[in-house]
C-alpha cells in the first residue's frame, strides 16, 4: 500500500479526496445516524446499514454481498462493536473492488506489444465521453506516445465538432468525414492513417445512441470488423464511459452496452459533483468488468487512472 501511495502523487490524492467529498459526507453522515447510541452490530444497524448503501448507489447486489459479509465477521466474532464498523466496510469494499481491479497501474500506460494500441469508446451521448477520449489523448500524449483521433461517431455535427476542439486543443491528429458518413469507413481510415504515422496510440469515438440495441450492436461489430482489416487484433481495448452522477442509470446503460459489445474496461466520470460515488464499487463488482479511469473534476489533469487503494483511502478518510 505504501508503494502506491509513493506513486501517487499527492496532488493526485488531494484531486480524487476532493473529487469524493460529496459523496464521503453523504454516506458518512447517512452511517452516523445509523450507529448513534448504538454500541454493537445487530440485525437493525444491518438493515439501516443496507438502506444507506443502497442509497448512496452502490446497487442492491453489490449491498447483500457486503451486508452478507460483515453478517459472517459478526456470527464469528460473536460481538462487533459500531466503532469498528467504518474499518470492516472499508476492508470488503477494497476486497470487492480486488476481486474485479487486479490490476494496479498509476499511470497512462499501453501494452508495448500492441502498435498501434486501438482503443474503442463506447457510451451514450451525455456522459462526457468526447470529453473522456480528449483528456486519455491529453495523458498519453504527454507520456511521449504519438497519438491518433478518429471521428466515428458521425450521427451527430456536435460530436464531430467536439472532438476536433479536443484534437486542436491537445494538437493531436484526427481523422474524420462529413456527418452521417459510414461510422465503419471513418475507423478504417484512422488506423490506415495512424500506421502510416507509425502512431502509438489510436482512440476511436462511437455514436452514443441506445434506441435501438440490435442496430447499435450491428454498428459496433462492423466497426470492430472493418478496423480488423488493418490491424488484426483491433480494438485492443473497448472503454465503456458512464456518468457516475446518473446513479442507477448507469447500472442500465452498461448492462445495454455489455450486451451489445465486448466492454472490457470502464471510464466513471463526473465522480465530483455527484454524491453517488458508490456507483463505482456497484459497477465494478456487477459487471466484472475493471474501472480503468474515474473523472474527479473538469480540468483536463482531472481524468485518473483508477486505484482501488486510493479510492477506498479517499472514500473512508
Amino acid at each position: 500500500m505504501s508503494f502506491f501511495k509513493k506513486l501517487f502523487t499527492r496532488e493526485k490524492k488531494e484531486t480524487l479526496d476532493k473529487g469524493l467529498e460529496k459523496s464521503k459526507t453523504t454516506f458518512f453522515s447517512k452511517l452516523s445516524k445509523i450507529v448513534a447510541g448504538k454500541s454493537k452490530v445487530d440485525d437493525e444497524v444491518l438493515d439501516d446499514l443496507e438502506e444507506v448503501l443502497i442509497s448512496s448507489d452502490v446497487g442492491v447486489n453489490t449491498t447483500l454481498k457486503v451486508i452478507e459479509r460483515i453478517e459472517e465477521r459478526v456470527s464469528k466474532d460473536k460481538y462487533l462493536g459500531t466503532d469498528e464498523l467504518n474499518g470492516i466496510l472499508r476492508e470488503e469494499i477494497a476486497s470487492l473492488l480486488s476481486e474485479t481491479n487486479t490490476g494496479e497501474s498509476v499511470d497512462f500506460e499501453v501494452p508495448k506489444d500492441k502498435k498501434p494500441y486501438v482503443l474503442m469508446v463506447v457510451g451514450v451521448n451525455g456522459v462526457g465521453k468526447t470529453t473522456t477520449i480528449g483528456k486519455l489523448a491529453y495523458q498519453f500524449k504527454k507520456a511521449g506516445k504519438k497519438v491518433v483521433l478518429g471521428a466515428a461517431d458521425t450521427f451527430r455535427a456536435a460530436a464531430i465538432d467536439q472532438l476536433q476542439i479536443w484534437a486542436d486543443r491537445v494538437d493531436v491528429p484526427i481523422v474524420k468525414q462529413q456527418m452521417g458518413s459510414d461510422p465503419a469507413s471513418v475507423a478504417f481510415d484512422t488506423l490506415q492513417s495512424a500506421v502510416s504515422q507509425d502512431a502509438d496510440v489510436v482512440i476511436i469515438d462511437t455514436a452514443g445512441r441506445l434506441h435501438n440495441k440490435v442496430n447499435l450492436m450491428n454498428e459496433l461489430s462492423k466497426v470492430k470488423r472493418v478496423m480488423q482489416k488493418v490491424v488484426g487484433d483491433a480494438p485492443h481495448e473497448v472503454l465503456l464511459v458512464l456518468d457516475g452522477s446518473t446513479g442507477q442509470n448507469a447500472f442500465e446503460q452498461a448492462k445495454q452496452f455489455t450486451k451489445a459489445t465486448e466492454v472490457n474496461s470502464l471510464a466513471i466520470t463526473k465522480l465530483d459533483g455527484t454524491a453517488k460515488g458508490g456507483v463505482v464499487i456497484g459497477i465494478s463488482d456487477q459487471f466484472k468488468i475493471p474501472v480503468k479511469y474515474i473523472g474527479v473534476g473538469e480540468g483536463i489533469e482531472d481524468l485518473q487512472v483508477f486505484n482501488k487503494y486510493e479510492f477506498v483511502d479517499s472514500f473512508f478518510k
